[in-house]
Parts: structure tokens; C-alpha cells; sequence
């Protein structure tokens, strides 16, 4: 397949390169997608232009078959205006991602709807593996999709530091228990064009995964967001738009310094806020302790044994009101709504969306993290935002990096 778009394979994807018209091109397109069916008139109420601009707009989005008339609105009275829809059809979109359990690739329509989905289970952080499953997922999904040619591009949401100007990920390879990472500058970009011939954009999880909350489950009003993906990695938006930093690693939330360790040293917020954590909050070691001190627990109903046990194992004894369990998420929850806390004050947002795979544990988890910012952060923070859990879920990060794909298509048509 021949690439779909060259300015598209060159663009960066910050919302502050976008020209006028891109910006237009996309307020209009948006403003369809989220109702379904609108007339001009309301395009124009929605995004501030007048009906003979849109009118512009819109002839050319018809000429690209981006847009089809439906059927007549309801008039008050002279010629009923014509409604508007997007072709869903006229495009397509693969997403990829991960969660603390497992690997997601969807292929979306110009709507978002899932097309095609696949779902394997990640069983290392290694980098090689990673690499490979994502390349996995891109092949099978492009198998399931009959119409490839309406394929626009590839969107990938991996964990690491995403370099924006050397289309880079430097990917932590952590190799030994004392927090030491060995720096993986991986370019992922480059072996998936050309792999498969189609433009990529690689963008950090949590940052997908805040963009794909806020454009397919959010309300269009609300426009400042945090996605706080498992504790290691913060996705932002601010006034509607993806914060990436000059750089593209905005959302990094802790520092390390290997040498300097000895300054860490946080007992009420252990580990320490700004130390780099598990993804998982540390919550299979210490069910691991716990267990190894002979304390009875239905942790290990499937296990049966300390060494097979899996976060999984944890997650299902919580929802069944295992005290052991319980204990374990609550402290989890409780360190991660004070860093939600600090996060919540320096950025003050609407809404912060729970992600990565804790979310799912069980309403406990996020009641403690609610809890929490509601004691440790300011009073005027606190009362603002509403702390919720993923509504993608699994689908979070896979979705998101799809979509940005598609927001990409509404800019440059």
C-alpha cells in the first residue's frame, strides 16, 4: 500500500501547528461527528463561524465524500434545511495499546466505531516483546480489515518518553530490583512505516488515552482534563487540546536520579511522590509479603501458590471482600489519590479519569482516591473536579491513538 498522505507522515500533530484552515476543517468535522446529524446553521452556533463559510466547508467535505446529506429537518416554515452526517465509511484507522494486563488493536471508522478488535495478553515489559506484539497486533488487525485501502494510518500508545522532534521513544528497560534502567531509544516510528507502508504517529499511552476519553466519552464542554495512567504517567489536556510540552514528554511524573536515591525518603506518601513507581502500585509485592508471612487470605484461591500469583489474583479476592486484599488496594489507593492531590492542584482540572487497569479493581479504589484528594488537596481544586474512572477501559489507549488518526484526517481534508 502506497502511504495515504504525505504531509500527514511529516506532521507532528500539535494542535498549535494547525493553520486556519485546519483548525476549521476540524471544529466543522468534529462538530459532526458528535451529533450525528446537524444542519449548517448549527455548525455555525457550534463553532462560531458564519452559515456562508461553513457552507464552503461543507461543499468541499461533499466533494471528498466526507459528508452526505441525510434526511430533511423539521422546518418552522419555507424550505426545510438539509441535515448533515459524516461517511463514517470514508475512512479508516488502526490503534494500539497496552493496560497492565494486556495488549489492545482496534481498526475504527471516521466515527470511532470499532471495525475490527483484537486483545492479547502482555506478559513482559520487555522491550523486544513489546515491540514484537505491537507489530503482532498492527498485521492481524490489517488482516481482519477487508477495505485497506480506506486505511488512513497507524496511531501507537506505548509507555516511555516520546521524543516529538527525533520521533524517538526512550523506553525504560528496567534490569535488576534496585531501580536501575537501562535507555532503549527505540525507533518505533520508522519500523512501522516501513514495515507497512502507512503513516504512523507514536504518542505516549496516557497521553492517547486522555485524548480518546475526551473525544469519544467526554462532554465537548469540558475541555481541561487529566488521565492518570496507573500511577506512572499522566495524560493532559488543556482547553481542549493535547499538552505535550516543547518537547512532547509533558506528563512524566517522576524524576530518578540512581546515584542521589538517599533523598527519598517519603513514609507517609511511600514510595515517595515523586519517585518512579510500578505501574501497579506496588500491590503484587506486597501481596507477595503479606502471603509469605503465613497470613490467611483468598488471594491465593487460583494461584495456589505465592510464586503464580498475579495482579489479577489480588484484583478478584478485593471484589470478594477479602480482608487482605482490601487492606492492600486501599494503601494503594490512598498513595495514588495524594499524588492525584498534588496533580489536581497544579493543574486544576475538571475532570481526572482513573486509568491503565487499577480502575477496574472495584469501587473501593476509587472511593479512597476520591476520598484522598478531597483531604489533601486544596478546598477550591478538590471541589472542582470529578474524579472518574476510564470509560474506554482496555480500549483506552487503543482508541485514542486511532482517533488522533482521524483527527488528523478531519484537519488536513
Amino acid at each position: 500500500m502506497a502511504l495515504k498522505d504525505d504531509a500527514m507522515r511529516e506532521s507532528r500533530l500539535e494542535d498549535i501547528f494547525l493553520s486556519e484552515r485546519a483548525r476549521k476543517n476540524l471544529s466543522i468535522l468534529d462538530a459532526i461527528r458528535r451529533n450525528g446529524t446537524i444542519s449548517k446553521a448549527e455548525i455555525s452556533k457550534l463553532v462560531g463561524l458564519n452559515v456562508v463559510t461553513i457552507s464552503n466547508y461543507i461543499d468541499d467535505f461533499l466533494k471528498q465524500h466526507l459528508v452526505l446529506e441525510r434526511e430533511l429537518d423539521v422546518s418552522g416554515g419555507g424550505r426545510r434545511p438539509v441535515l448533515l452526517g459524516l461517511n463514517s465509511e470514508a475512512g479508516l484507522a488502526i490503534g494500539v495499546g497496552a493496560n497492565l494486563f494486556d495488549m489492545v488493536a482496534a481498526c475504527v471508522d471516521l466515527s470511532g466505531n470499532i471495525v475490527s478488535r483484537i486483545k492479547i495478553d502482555k506478559k513482559s515489559s520487555d522491550v523486544k516483546e513489546v515491540v514484537s506484539l505491537i507489530l503482532e497486533l498492527i498485521e492481524k488487525t490489517l488482516d481482519s480489515v477487508e477495505k485497506k485501502d480506506k486505511i488512513k494510518g497507524i496511531g501507537v500508545g506505548i509507555a516511555g518518553i516520546v521524543d516529538k522532534n527525533r520521533e524517538t521513544v526512550r523506553w525504560p528497560q528496567k534490569i535488576d530490583d534496585n531501580y536501575n534502567y537501562a535507555m532503549i531509544t527505540l525507533p518505533l516510528k520508522d519500523i512501522i512505516e516501513e514495515k507497512f507502508n502507512l503513516p504512523c504517529i507514536i504518542e505516549n499511552d496516557a497521553t492517547v488515552a486522555c485524548f480518546g476519553e475526551q473525544w469519544l466519552a467526554l462532554d465537548p464542554e469540558i475541555k481541561n482534563v487529566l488521565f492518570l495512567f496507573s500511577g506512572v504517567g499522566l495524560g493532559i489536556m488543556i482547553g481542549g487540546e493535547i499538552y505535550r510540552g516543547s518537547s512532547g514528554c509533558a506528563g512524566e511524573i517522576s524524576i530518578y536520579n540512581r546515584l542521589e536515591n538517599k533523598y527519598f525518603n517519603c513514609d507517609i506518601g511511600k514510595p515517595c511522590l515523586l519517585e518512579r513507581w510500578e505501574a501497579d502500585l506496588d500491590i503484587l509485592k506486597e501481596a507477595k509479603v503479606a502471603l509469605a508471612q503465613n497470613k490467611h487470605s483468598r488471594i491465593l484461591d487460583r494461584a495456589k501458590t505465592i510464586d503464580n500469583l498475579m495482579l489479577r489474583d489480588v484484583f478478584e479476592a478485593a471484589k470478594l471482600k477479602d480482608d487482605l486484599a482490601l487492606s492492600i488496594i486501599k494503601q494503594a489507593a490512598k498513595r495514588l489519590g495524594i499524588k492525584a492531590a498534588f496533580l489536581v492542584n497544579v493543574f486544576n482540572p475538571q475532570v481526572l479519569i482513573i486509568g491503565g487497569g487499577l480502575e477496574a479493581v472495584s469501587d473501593i479504589f476509587l472511593d479512597v482516591v476520591r476520598g484522598t484528594v478531597s483531604e489533601w488537596a486544596f478546598e477550591e481544586t478538590a471541589r472542582e473536579v470529578k474524579i472518574i474512572p476510564s470509560t474506554l477501559g482496555e480500549n483506552a489507549v487503543a482508541l485514542g491513538a486511532a482517533n488522533l488518526v482521524i483527527k488528523q484526517v478531519f484537519s488536513q481534508s
